[in-house]
């Protein structure tokens, strides 16, 4: 979208992490498609330059750092207020799956760092914006979880077993922070990523067949979804976690 086509501004401010590219960009760009001003993080700084020029300089800023790195979360935050004045929406996308392999031969190490990275920076994350803004102004979280959380994940358990994990964490954040902040998260099946290149990269055909809606999912449906969940029309929505599948949960009954 051109910077001349973009609405008025809503007010609203969001803070994307993992925001450069895929889920993260893509609901960075639903969030600025609709007015909305947005933070987004990553560890690569030339990869989130080129994603404000795209999602335009006057709508969005960056910072760059490891999400699990608890400065870089608070400097990520007080570059939102700096720039914008607000936090309204965080939404924790940052996330890790650096091993492919058996539970039983899982290195410790590795687990812990998925771990740390895929939920504890989520707290983190959450623990600042509602410090900075949240506690006295309200808002919403939205946390991106996956369809390996709430099922058996083959050969990548660890990442499951972390977006187990912050699942449970939308719960209990969902109930510490109501009334005046809403926490939901979105469970993905296979979105077309660089993340997820290896679920798909030379067999996509075979992997799509399995989806009942006949493609795997790409950014825009996630960023729907989270638009959604940080608006007005989700004002009665807490606590909850939307699977965004293609239906592939459809084919668990058979065989």
């Amino acid at each position: 979208m051109n910077a001349s086509e973009l609405p008025e501004p809503t007010g609203r401010v969001a803070l994307v992490t993992g925001g450069s590219r895929g889920i993260g960009y893509g609901i960075a760009e639903a969030l600025v498609a609709r007015g909305d001003r947005v933070c987004i993080t990553g560890r690569g700084e030339e990869a989130l330059k080129e994603a404000v020029e795209r999602l335009g300089s006057d709508r969005a800023v960056h910072v760059a750092g490891k999400a699990h790195d608890e400065a870089h979360q608070a400097i990520a935050v007080e570059r939102t207020m700096e720039a914008f004045g607000r936090v309204d929406y965080l939404v924790n996308n940052a996330g890790t799956n650096p091993v492919f392999g058996p539970m039983a031969d899982l290195d410790l190490n590795v687990a812990r760092k998925v771990y740390e990275t895929n939920v504890i920076s989520a707290l983190g994350f959450a623990q600042q914006t509602w410090k900075a803004w949240q506690k006295e102004n309200g808002g919403a979280i939205v946390n991106i979880a996956s369809v390996a959380g709430v099922a058996a994940s083959p050969f990548v358990g660890a990442y499951g077993m972390s977006k187990a994990a912050m699942i449970n964490l939308t719960l209990q954040l969902a109930h510490e922070f109501a009334p005046i902040v809403r926490v939901n998260a979105i469970a993905p099946a296979v979105v077309k990523t660089k993340f997820a290149e290896a679920l798909y990269e030379g067999r996509e055909a075979e992997v799509t067949a399995a989806y009942p809606l006949g493609r795997l999912g790409v950014p825009a449906d996630i960023g729907g979804a989270a638009a959604f969940l940080t608006s007005d029309q989700s004002d009665w929505i807490t606590g909850q976690t939307l699977v965004i599948d293609g239906g592939i949960f459809l084919n668990a009954g058979v065989g």
